[in-house]
């Protein structure tokens, strides 16, 4: 019959604490029982022993019944008292009382000795004192009292007996417990030592045997493999060390080709990152489109070895790909390749693919003429490269090759990431030229408005005069002839003032002087030219947003002031600068006439310049008020936003 042994090392260890413990608690169990028995033993010949006494004590009370000594009803009651304690006693050892505890030792001889002490009680002691108890007759009391006297001799050693007995049983007892306490003291000497070899041949052993393994693989000997002693946890641990020295060893024996795999992976992609952050660095540069596109098609032909490549950027008006700039190909090559159609092959391809792709000029389809030329220069390769931004495509960027070229995965990602930064920067190109177009033709608007509203109506103005001077003339009315050539004087000199004001608000640059300078310096053209007294605050931050911003808010406010030149009558202007954190408040206010907006209003807005600044303000985002009343002068106010 095979015994069964657990193969995991927690069961084989749970398996030797759970005998260990299942035989310290047989071993204590039992010690209990012994002291328990040794326990009710003692009390038992503790009681054993106060009936000697007790049959003594009755004796006496009896004696002292016959002998008049003492009282005989005192005496009596005592002897009845020591015949219930000695039945209750003698009851006590029979039956026994686990509360205390007390019992007698169930062993044949002692059961038997307790029988014959019940029999003899029963049979002599208990009646024959009872019936000396009940005798009158002192003459039979006597002779009683004699019988009773010997039956008390013979009892008492039987109960003596009874009690050497029970001694005799509890010495047993005493040595068994010894006998106990020493085995368990033995065992518990014996069990450590054996669980400290156990322990030792399963777990110190095994951690022992695999850290000198470690310590070996450690020192780079890949050659230590671990014995399979055991198939518990430390069995499968040797088992996956091997398997990991197996691993290390078949690694490093290809070590070196690896690092050089890798050492040429990562400088690969070192190279791509530079040319990525060079093509990056390089189209944040100011230049033209064509050098931005040149300088693109160099680094990516110096990076991936092409000896020629070409740059063709769609046609805005026409919608065909032109070449633009190129790169060490032919002058037949570039004239045959300078205009292609739309849905030329490789270019169709790119569009509609937005990625880069790779072709062999021999293997062309019959009739495409794209490209054809670069069979008789000897190129074996093509990658054309989409230029796109968003959904929009550009152009193309074709690399040549001579030699027959395969891209991977990572080139082809690299060149994906740089027609698209080439694609951004060219769409920005565009965005810059449209905006500057239009900033160019909104000022030509607002200048248009200007003259319209200023130089236009004086000499509007000077025309009627002069058709009146010369109807004077002609009538000769030499009086009303003088008053209409001052007339005309004075509109001259006004239309001169609007010119040389609208010529200095389109002289204001921003790099000339910062804004308060700027505003300190128009407050002072304007008193040297009306003679008005002007005043300049600021309070809190009043920095302004950028600098198309600030050409807006300085030409609100010289609007501001050629119109209190014009209209108000002023004798005092000052300008509020306001600035808190998110918003900047610009006041200009004039003590002057005034006038009723609501008429402005109605008028569509063209009195006093006033469309020309709202234009502005709506322009950089900005919001402007006019405050005014007939006789209480005009507050115009422009809150922007930081």
């Amino acid at each position: 019959m095979s015994t069964y042994i657990p193969q995991k090392l927690g069961a084989k260890i749970n398996a030797v604490l759970l005998l260990f413990f299942l035989f310290a608690l047989s071993v204590i169990l039992l010690t209990l029982y012994v002291a328990r028995q040794l326990e009710g033993g003692a009390a038992a010949i503790n009681d054993a022993g106060s009936e000697r006494m007790r049959t003594y004590g009755l004796a006496l009370r009896l004696h002292q019944v016959l002998d008049g000594t003492q009282s005989r009803e005192v005496a009596a009651a005592e002897a009845r008292n020591f015949i219930d304690e000695f039945e209750t006693t003698l009851g006590r050892l029979e039956k026994g009382d686990p509360e205390r505890p007390l019992f007698l030792p169930r062993e044949a001889r002692v059961q038997e000795q307790m029988r014959k002490l019940r029999d003899e009680w029963n049979r002599n002691i208990r009646p024959q004192a009872e019936k000396l108890l009940t005798s009158d007759d002192d003459g039979e009391g006597r002779a009683l009292i004699a019988g009773f006297d010997a039956a008390v001799q013979r009892y008492v050693p039987e109960v003596n007996e009874l009690v050497l007995m029970v001694e005799q049983s509890n010495a047993r007892h005493t040595n068994l417990m010894f006998l106990f306490q020493n085995a368990l003291v033995g065992f518990s000497l014996l069990g450590t030592l054996l669980l400290v070899y156990l322990f030792h041949s399963l777990v110190i052993r095994p951690v022992e045997v695999l850290r000198a393994g470690i310590e070996r693989m450690a020192a780079s000997d890949f050659d230590v493999r671990l014995p399979v002693a055991s198939r518990d946890e430390f069995g499968e641990l040797a088992a996956g060390f091997n398997r990991m020295a197996d691993h290390l060893q078949n690694f490093y024996a290809t070590l070196e080709e690896r690092v050089v795999e890798k050492t040429r992976s990562v400088e690969e992609k070192n190279r791509e990152l530079t040319l990525l952050y060079e093509i990056t660095a390089y189209l944040a540069e100011p230049a033209t489109l064509e050098a931005v596109c040149k300088g693109v098609l160099l680094r990516l032909c110096d990076l991936l070895d092409a000896p020629g490549g070409g740059v063709r950027l769609v046609n805005a008006v026409t919608r065909e790909p032109e070449l633009i700039v190129n790169h060490n190909l032919a002058g037949d090559f570039v004239r045959a390749e300078t205009l292609l159609p739309a849905g030329a092959y490789l270019y169709g391809d790119a569009a509609v693919q937005s990625a880069p792709v790779m072709h062999d000029p021999m293997r062309l389809p019959a009739g495409v003429a794209l490209l054809m030329s670069s069979k008789h220069d000897g190129y074996a390769a093509v990658a054309v490269i989409p230029i796109r931004s968003k959904n929009n495509v550009f152009g193309i960027l074709s690399l040549f090759f001579r030699d027959a070229r395969t891209l991977s995965t990572d080139e082809l990602r690299l060149l994906e990431a740089v027609g698209q930064h080439l694609g951004v920067a060219i769409e920005n190109q565009r965005l810059v030229v449209r905006e500057k177009e239009m900033v160019v033709s909104e000022e030509r608007n607002l200048l248009a408005q200007e003259l319209h509203d200023s130089v236009a109506q004086s000499l509007a103005f000077l025309n009627i005069q002069a058709q009146m001077l010369q109807d004077s003339l002609r009538g000769g009315q030499l009086d009303a002839a003088s008053v209409e050539l001052e007339r005309m004087r004075e509109g001259i000199q006004e239309s001169y003032d609007n010119v040389r004001e609208l010529l200095v608000h389109f002289r204001i640059k921003v790099d000339d002087a910062e804004f308060e300078d700027a505003i300190h310096s128009a407050l002072e053209r304007f008193e040297g030219q009306t003679g008005i007294a002007t005043e300049f605050r600021k309070t809190g931050d009043g920095t302004l947003p950028p600098a198309t911003s600030t050409i807006q808010v300085l030409h609100i406010v010289q609007e501001a002031l050629s119109n209190i030149r014009k209209h108000a009558e002023a004798s005092r202007v000052s300008v509020e600068l306001q600035g808190c954190e998110n918003k900047v408040r610009l006041s200009v206010r004039d003590d002057g006439r005034g006038f009723d907006p609501g008429r402005v209003a109605e008028a569509g807005g063209s009195h006093v310049g006033i469309g020309i600044m709202r234009e502005r303000a709506h322009r950089i985002g900005a919001t402007l008020s006019v405050e005014s009343r007939p006789g209480a002068g005009t507050c115009v106010t422009l809150s922007l936003s930081k």
